[in-house]
């Protein structure tokens, strides 16, 4: 039987390099040597971890993370690509190429040309995984800002699911590259989001849980396999958020407020009436800068 410490010890190992990496990828001298070193691992053993708690090695980590940087370089700055090869780690052109072609399935020019939705690799701490997994208590008692923003008939770009029915069973069965594929999407209203389906959206066999996010009208680029596009009819989506907080495992906490807010708002003493069938719910994560957000469509009355 494996020590439950021994295990939470592993997990530690993984957070700390995980953090490593996403602190220190730019530096001149960052490799995987530096990283095992950081962490006081073997790169075999760290091999091991990442291999069991993130299903790919540490390199492969590495790499989908200086990918995904690359990426937001070639549409955020004018940087050449060879420029933009050798800032992220890569020694030629065609060695960065060929990696980038791999796993986004388009050229680095071709990218920047067409700036198309590609799945970014997102960078969570393995520890949030167990906290969902494991659920997480909630506090009562925090501040929650409700702010109301006026949406136009726009469209929705997502991914409905089979049988999900939050975030942990819906990374399960459908992945986790729907974050950085909807992130990527420059047109984007607001960051990538789990959603609630309104009733016309919901297909037979098919769960009311998706990944989703909100682009203008006029958004016609292509979209990989399984995701979807529906018209939205104009609404308010009010913004329900929670305070910041200090501790990054406390995300599930931040959410849980959120929720209780918007279970308790009395949408009609302030002259709004909830619309969750015109339109989905917003669940968009947390931040320990920003806090909790969810966002409920409403109409005024």
């Amino acid at each position: 039987m494996i020590d439950r410490g021994c295990r939470m010890n592993d997990v530690n190992a993984v957070v700390l390099a995980q953090a490593y990496i996403k602190a220190h990828h730019g530096d001149a001298e960052f490799g995987i040597e530096s990283v095992c070193r950081a962490v006081g691992y073997s790169r075999r053993q760290l091999d091991r971890l990442f291999q069991k708690h993130m299903r790919m090695t540490l390199y492969a980590y590495i790499n989908a993370v200086l990918l995904s940087e690359s990426a937001a370089r070639l549409l955020e700055t004018e940087q050449g690509v060879m420029d933009v090869a050798l800032d992220c780690h890569y020694q030629s052109h065609e060695g960065y190429t060929r990696s980038f072609a791999k796993r986004f399935f388009i050229t680095p020019q071709e990218y920047r040309r067409r700036k198309i939705a590609i799945p970014l690799f997102t960078q969570h701490p393995v520890s949030h995984y167990y906290i969902l997994k494991g659920g997480q208590a909630m506090e009562t008692t925090a501040l929650c800002t409700v702010t109301p923003v006026t949406r136009p008939r726009r469209k929705l770009i997502y991914l409905p699911s089979r049988a999900a029915t939050g975030y942990f069973d819906y990374c399960e069965e459908m992945g986790c590259e729907w974050e950085g594929l909807l992130n990527s999407i420059p047109e984007k209203f607001d960051t990538a989001a789990l959603i609630e389906l309104p009733d016309h959206l919901q297909t037979e066999g098919e769960s009311k849980v998706a990944s989703g996010v909100e682009v203008p009208l006029d958004y016609e680029k292509p979209l990989p396999d399984g995701y979807r596009v529906a018209e939205l009819e104009a609404c308010i989506m009010l913004h329900f958020q929670s305070e910041p907080y200090d501790d990054p495992d406390d995300f599930g906490t931040a959410i849980g407020q959120v929720l209780q807010a918007v279970e308790h708002y009395d949408f009609a003493r302030y002259g709004y009436q909830k619309a969750d069938q015109i339109a989905p719910i917003f669940n968009l994560g947390a931040d320990p800068k920003l806090g909790a957000r969810i966002a409920v469509p409403a109409i005024k009355t």
